[in-house]
């Protein structure tokens, strides 16, 4: 709902918050993948090169698709065609987007895939998606993604259901892909550490809305929103174990989107809400936080929030 972003070439923008947040399927409606029926996008645009993506048809944004805009989806399991290898999904793409002939096509093929860290990528190219292990098919997802050098790339919670080891390798391979290509990027996820290591801004959605925008540090070091200061004080963090220091998770459920809260949607599990208050009537718009005039977050007390989360975080770490 009325959700507005912008990115600059080689700029990586995060995308944070629950499931059922909105998250993934802002980045479909980018690409018009949301299936209709029975969504529909009822208003507003998507600028892309000064042209507005809900206006062209399938044939035209089918030219946008993996040439200039391509998506990293969460899971390349069923991503991926099963019946087909991997060469002949990548070759068909490169084919489709860039008129090569199937031997130029396949030599692009082996080069993107040895460039995500498949060995043996000239093999490994006639391998089917259930002879790869989980990274490795995640490794293939990008190599698809990248192998037209799009000028957008949108990684859709790339690392979901990867261990910790093969996480850090798929984040590794995208921060090469953007030195490579100086590609823009869209890293939609649930770990802020992800989050922490690779932003520049930060993006905070809540219920279908964005409820902070800010460069990374203003979000970590003090974040306007009382939902963001929560999802902050939700995560564990190794220098805390020691001093026995408990998680403060957010307490409720996230709201049904069928039926939201009037207001401001967080205001049920909100510990800043001041009842009788704005928060229960007035839903807030994006205001400018007084410690940066680029923070922006959708809170009728974000100045008082902003001041009090900087100084509980800086308790924190000082009790650590």
């Amino acid at each position: 709902r009325e959700v507005s972003l912008d990115l600059d070439r080689g700029e990586v923008l995060g995308i944070v918050g629950e499931s059922g947040s909105g998250k993934s399927v802002t980045a479909l409606s980018i690409l018009g993948l949301v299936p209709n029926p029975p969504g529909r996008i009822t208003g507003g645009e998507i600028l892309w090169r000064d042209q507005d993506l809900l206006k062209l048809d399938d044939d035209a944004l089918r030219k946008v698709r993996g040439a200039e805009i391509a998506m990293i989806f969460q899971d390349p399991m069923t991503s991926l065609n099963p019946v087909y290898t991997i060469g002949q999904q990548i070759v068909e793409m490169l084919r489709l987007h860039q008129g090569v002939n199937k031997k130029e096509a396949r030599r692009r093929a082996a080069e993107v895939l040895s460039l995500v860290g498949i060995p043996r990528a000239e093999q490994r190219l006639d391998d089917y998606p259930h002879q790869f292990s989980g990274g490795m098919r995640q490794r293939a997802m990008i190599a698809m993604a990248i192998s037209c050098d799009p000028d957008l790339l949108i990684a859709d919670e790339p690392t979901t259901a990867l261990d910790v080891t093969v996480q850090a390798q798929v984040l590794e391979v995208l921060q090469q892909v953007q030195a490579e290509t100086k590609a823009a990027i869209v890293l939609i996820t649930h770990d802020l550490g992800v989050v922490a290591g690779m932003a520049d801004d930060v993006m905070v959605m809540y219920a279908g809305r964005a409820v902070e925008r800010s460069a990374v540090d203003n979000i970590f070091y003090g974040p306007g929103h009382p939902y963001t200061l929560g999802l902050l004080e939700s995560l564990p963090r190794l220098d805390e174990r020691a001093g026995g220091l408990r998680l403060n998770p957010i307490k409720g459920q996230p709201p049904s989107l069928v039926n939201v809260p009037p207001g401001c949607p967080f205001h049920p599990r909100c510990e800043f809400a001041q009842l009788p208050s704005p928060c229960a009537t007035e839903r807030p718009e994006l205001f400018s936080v007084l410690t940066s005039p680029a923070h922006r977050a959708a809170c009728h007390f974000a100045d008082e929030v902003a001041e009090r989360s900087a100084e509980r975080l800086k308790r924190r770490a000082e009790t650590v």
